[in-house]
């Protein structure tokens, strides 16, 4: 596809009031459905109704309403901060979500020792009914928009493009939907070893939880000081980091493989969580900078949706596999089959690059043009 003309972000000095109304009133829905969500477990335990078929469907409800609620974070994020602080503001939210995924279960743990578990998930609610009041106050008509952010769809973009109309953005900016399926593989991928995980740690190192904690705690924390040190990248080209950060992932992974000490492929979990660290600021950067602000809480609730469906395949897929292969194996072989996505969307990137007239993508960096140009690896 050839390439688009980079558009000057000084023809807006102001946001479309609707773009931001839009983007804060998602984020303000969302929090206020979770509390409603999860604040009903607790109270319905109290009144002792709490059955498991309602206990589960909270819980289903409450996972949809997050997905929903991430899109909306991010898209916010890109509303209230300028072009040359997104990167910063992504890496941000990326890394506050791995620090919860280290403390969060320490912590519940802790309580769960004082508080029976009803009371922990309505503790959970109410950090949410905070939010909800916090949210709600962020935007309000009227106010500047943030350097770099266009205030309507930008020439090129597909008649309609606003909420509601994401599928139509996103064919309308190929190198979006290049993204999203390399990142639908990427998590497909990385599914199986949720499942093989813990059946190598009990069958091939015959240990118990402790290790198992280990490894996830030391991919925690390298994805932690990844995401932290995410501005090093800034200045590089999106695509190749991207596509980089998959084929660094996959690569790992291969010491599973190897009939070595715990030691190696547990430092090569904790090189994986580094490298993929920066990957969802870099990915939200992408989408924030080639998205219209009226139609960027829609794309990337499209976004989360499509996603959402790549790692229970990816767990679904991991159970026969270990069984028939071996856990050893499947995480050794979803690090080839990363290598092997990264490879071929490289393939595809360079040739697109390589066909299109105009300049090649820039770079993620304040001195890169407020919209970068679009050379996909999607056909």
């Amino acid at each position: 596809m050839a390439d688009a003309p980079a558009r000057s972000s000084q023809s807006s000095k102001f946001m479309q009031p609707q773009a931001r109304q839009a983007a804060t009133a998602s984020r303000s829905r969302w929090v206020c459905w979770m509390t409603w969500s999860i604040g009903c477990i607790p109270l319905a335990r109290a009144i002792g109704v709490l059955h498991p078929a309602l206990y589960l469907a909270l819980l289903a409800g409450s996972s949809l309403l997050h997905a929903w609620g991430g899109s909306a974070k991010y898209a916010l994020a890109a509303q209230v901060r300028p072009a040359e602080q997104r990167l910063a503001a992504n890496s941000l939210l990326s890394t506050s979500a791995w620090v919860s995924t280290i403390v969060g279960p320490a912590l519940a743990g802790v309580l769960a020792a004082a508080v029976t578990p009803a009371w922990i998930i309505g503790l959970d609610a109410l950090s949410f009914a905070v939010l909800a009041v916090r949210a709600g106050r962020l935007g309000g008509p009227g106010r500047k928009a943030p350097p770099g952010r266009p205030a309507g769809p930008p020439a090129g973009s597909p008649p309609g493009a606003v909420p509601g109309a994401g599928l139509r953005v996103l064919r309308a900016r190929p190198e979006l939907l290049g993204l999203l399926a390399v990142t639908w593989l990427f998590n497909l991928f990385y599914g199986p070893v949720e499942v093989a995980l813990p059946l190598f740690v009990g069958e091939d190192l015959h240990a118990g939880a402790g290790v198992l904690g280990l490894y996830r705690a030391a991919f925690g924390i390298g994805a932690v000081t990844g995401a932290l040190a995410v501005g090093a990248l800034r200045r590089l080209p999106l695509w190749p980091v991207l596509l980089g950060i998959v084929a660094g992932q996959g690569l790992a992974m291969l010491p599973f493989g190897l009939h070595a000490p715990a030691g190696f492929s547990l430092a090569g979990f904790a090189l994986g969580g580094v490298i993929y660290g920066p990957y969802s600021a870099l990915a939200f950067n992408l989408f924030q900078d080639l998205t219209p602000a009226a139609a960027l809480t829609t794309v990337l609730a499209l976004r989360a949706a499509v996603l959402l469906t790549a790692s229970p395949v990816g767990a679904a897929l991991g159970g026969p596999l270990t069984v028939a292969l071996g856990p050893r194996r499947v995480l050794a072989g979803t690090g080839i089959a990363m290598v092997i996505v990264a490879a071929c969307a490289t393939a595809l990137w360079l040739r697109r690059t390589k066909t299109a007239p105009g300049p090649r993508h820039p770079p993620a960096g304040p001195t890169a043009p407020r919209e970068p140009v679009c050379g996909s690896v999607a056909g």
